[in-house]
């Protein structure tokens, strides 16, 4: 199943739990589309194994190889979830948000009723063509972070109370609680309703966005010719400069100017209970390593310190009791240093975990190891009031 080298492959695949129907199959290969494909007898070994298991009332969700690891998930005894990835640093955790990011897409665009009470297959998987796009912009290299996180990925617009106080009235004189402004799949202001939006629903739809080409096919705003024929004007006309200055904000996150020390080269701040997050690897982008990269270790090391040191956000399923009461006893910070054995070579991560607010950071070699908690805290501090 697996491959020679760091550039693994993902399979996914999609079920009808009770007759074994796939219903479709999506690859990729180093964060590209694949067009590679498992062979029929593979999948039917890979759900007969899941379903022999709940015959028998043995609930099997996840299997190693040497250079392969499996995640199962079943969703309303009705649909079944595969993923196989060869691809290096691979977890369960990851595997297993994957998949209930799959199925909240397979929700957003065909419905739950399709999904839980299939009455023609072929039909099916017809008007589960709709959502490839999303799924594939999973398994891609995508610059956002919150189909891991379960967090909104978001970003400071530099004049943020003037489009919030914008965004809200047109929300009210368009008759809609709803509404949110969104570039590059990230949040730049929504309304208070918005973000009362559950998961995955609010990290789904700015993804959807995001993941559309210029060239598709998607509703725009009318003018009605006697009921609102200026509103977009009236709220939107007076504010062009601050809406273009959110445009570059879409990889970068922070306004413009905003102070970081220089050994930062990414950074991923979470607020747990707010569900938002602000990501960037662009604070430096012209030292090494990669953007690419860059994104793989943030990813990496979030699933390591969630998996290991850090108790889940709060409302996760795999949150047990035990876990809360034993929450004294969790770690606060955590570090990982790559190239010790080299002076000056190598990058260093850190994590830190403060109330609400947990923030990673990746380092540049020559940030001492033992200054970083120093460095997270005063980062964390100063991104405070910024989420």
């Amino acid at each position: 199943m697996g491959e020679e080298g760091t550039e693994g492959t993902v399979h996914l695949l999609c079920l009808a739990a009770s007759s074994g129907v796939p219903l479709f199959c999506r690859s990729s290969r180093g964060g590209a589309p694949a067009r590679q494909q498992l062979p029929f007898s593979v999948i039917g070994s890979l759900n007969g194994v899941h379903m022999f298991g709940q015959n028998l009332e043995v609930q099997l969700s996840s299997a190693k190889t040497e250079d392969t690891t499996v995640v199962w998930k079943s969703f309303h005894d009705s649909i079944t979830l595969i993923v196989l990835s060869s691809e290096e640093g691979t977890s369960e955790l990851r595997l297993e948000r994957l998949l209930q990011m799959v199925f909240g897409a397979m929700v957003l665009l065909v419905g739950l009723e399709e999904l839980t009470n299939i009455r023609n297959v072929e039909r099916l998987k017809k008007e589960l063509r709709a959502s490839y796009r999303l799924i594939d912009s999973f398994l891609g290299d995508s610059e956002l972070i919150g189909d891991l996180t379960q967090c909104v990925d978001c970003v400071v617009p530099p004049e943020g109370s003037l489009l919030q106080e914008a965004l809200s009235g047109f929300a009210e004189a368009a008759g809609t609680a709803f509404v949110s402004l969104v570039v590059s799949g990230r949040v730049v202001a929504a309304t208070e309703s918005w973000w009362r939006l559950g998961m995955p629903e609010a990290v789904l739809l700015p993804w959807l966005v995001g993941s559309l080409p210029p060239q598709a096919a998607r509703d725009y705003p009318v003018y009605l010719p006697h009921g609102s024929p200026t509103l977009l004007e009236r709220w939107w006309q007076p504010l062009l400069d601050p809406l273009r200055a959110c445009l570059p904000l879409g990889s970068r996150a922070l306004p413009a100017g905003f102070p970081l020390h220089t050994d930062i080269l990414g950074l991923l701040l979470l607020h747990l209970e707010l569900k938002r997050c602000l990501f960037t690897v662009e604070p430096s982008g012209d030292q090494e390593p990669s953007s690419e990269q860059r994104r793989r270790l943030f990813r990496s090391f979030y699933t390591l310190v969630t998996a290991t040191h850090f108790p889940p956000e709060a409302g996760q399923p795999e949150e047990k009791a035990e876990e809360v009461v034993h929450r004294a006893q969790v770690p606060r910070a955590c570090y990982l240093v790559s190239g010790a054995e080299e002076p000056g070579t190598g990058w260093r991560l850190v994590a830190l975990q403060l109330g609400p607010r947990r923030l990673l950071l990746l380092l540049s070699a020559q940030s001492p190891t033992h200054g970083l908690r120093g460095l997270a805290t005063h980062t964390l501090h100063a991104l405070t009031p910024l989420l």
